[in-house]
């Protein structure tokens, strides 16, 4: 019975009592002659019936939407699943309203999204990720062993021009002793001076340490710093080593520097101003026009080639393209 769509009895426009069995799970082509009833037996019997169960079981408010749809005339049919009917017409022609909207599925997936979803940067494709310090801190103690000494840095700046005066003096002031500039570790007492018109990278050595039970307070107090000296931004290494794992408390690329807001659903709502496509505002298209078709070539100016200008000939605009070309010609 499950393998076989029965339908019995089909009387809708000029069906004639029709008895049918469609098998499941396989391509099935109605073919005839025209007003032998295809469509009538297709669309308007088995989808009709399809859609009108399948809308029964919706909610009150998706269904006020869709109206009430009448049973066809049919004496039954079994083994009968939700269906889907492509047409050359659409229910609806609200652009905003989808099968996802209309059937509110959308708003399932768009807290799906929200709350499994990983963020990646757009410019570069990393992993953003956003972590408190506790999850820092034992990220940290996860990937280095004991005895392990390690290096913590904020970083200041990444591959950006300037000489960084301010900044550095800054950081000497606040008690920090050394800076690590394009890869070369200095000591703030020194008088640094960079090429401003060279892109520079800077971190901030914050702190070195043996990772340690002993040392696991000092540690978080260490990453906090970094954090805030950072901008939420902390990496961690070995000691003398370029191998950098780089920690961030917000939704952030740590190499493009690219912000990303909270996952929330609202970001993936085309009807939300936060979650629409900035170039079509949710709408799925743009309005554009086409340059060859503004101007039939195979026409005369006279005659209307150009669509967009009035073909009468006392046209002031038609006048002046005339007496352009004719003094082009000459």
């Amino acid at each position: 019975m499950d393998r076989y769509i029965y339908v019995r009895g089909a009387r809708v426009h000029n069906l004639k009592n029709v008895n049918v069995a469609i098998p499941k799970n396989s391509l099935t082509i109605i073919t005839g002659l025209s007003g032998s009833g295809k469509s009538s037996l297709a669309l308007d019997t088995i989808y009709a019936e399809g859609q009108r169960r399948y809308l029964e079981s919706l909610s009150t408010y998706a269904r006020q939407f869709l109206g009430e749809m009448k049973k066809p005339d049919v004496e039954s049919i079994e083994g009968l699943s939700p269906a889907i009917a492509i047409e050359q017409k659409t229910v609806s022609h609200n652009p905003r309203s989808t099968v996802g909207t209309v059937t509110e599925i959308h708003d399932y997936l768009r807290v799906l999204y929200a709350r499994v979803g990983v963020p990646h940067c757009p410019s570069c494709g990393r992993e953003v990720q956003k972590q408190s310090l506790d999850e820092i801190v034992e990220g940290v103690l996860k990937d280095y062993g004991e005895e392990d000494r390690i290096a913590i840095y904020a970083p200041v700046a990444n591959e950006k021009k300037g000489e960084f005066k301010k900044e550095l003096e800054a950081l000497r002031k606040k008690g920090f002793v050394r800076v690590e500039i394009d890869g070369e570790t200095y000591d703030l007492e020194e008088e640094l001076k960079l090429d401003k018109n060279k892109r520079h990278t800077i971190n901030l050595v914050v702190d070195r340490l043996r990772v340690d039970a002993e040392n696991a307070s000092r540690l978080a107090d260490s990453i906090e710093m970094a954090l805030h000296e950072g901008d939420g931004f902390v990496e961690v290494g070995l000691v003398d080593s370029e191998e950098r794992k780089v920690f961030s408390e917000n939704f952030a690329c740590p190499d493009c520097g690219i912000s990303l807001p909270e996952i929330s659903p609202k970001i993936f709502s085309f009807n939300n101003p936060f979650g629409a496509c900035p170039k079509c505002h949710g709408l799925g298209y743009t309005m554009e026009f086409s340059k060859d078709l503004v101007v039939d070539e195979n026409l005369t100016v006279l005659k209307g080639a150009v669509k967009t200008m009035s073909n009468n000939r006392d046209s002031f605009n038609l006048k002046m393209i005339v007496r352009v070309i004719e003094s082009l010609g000459d």
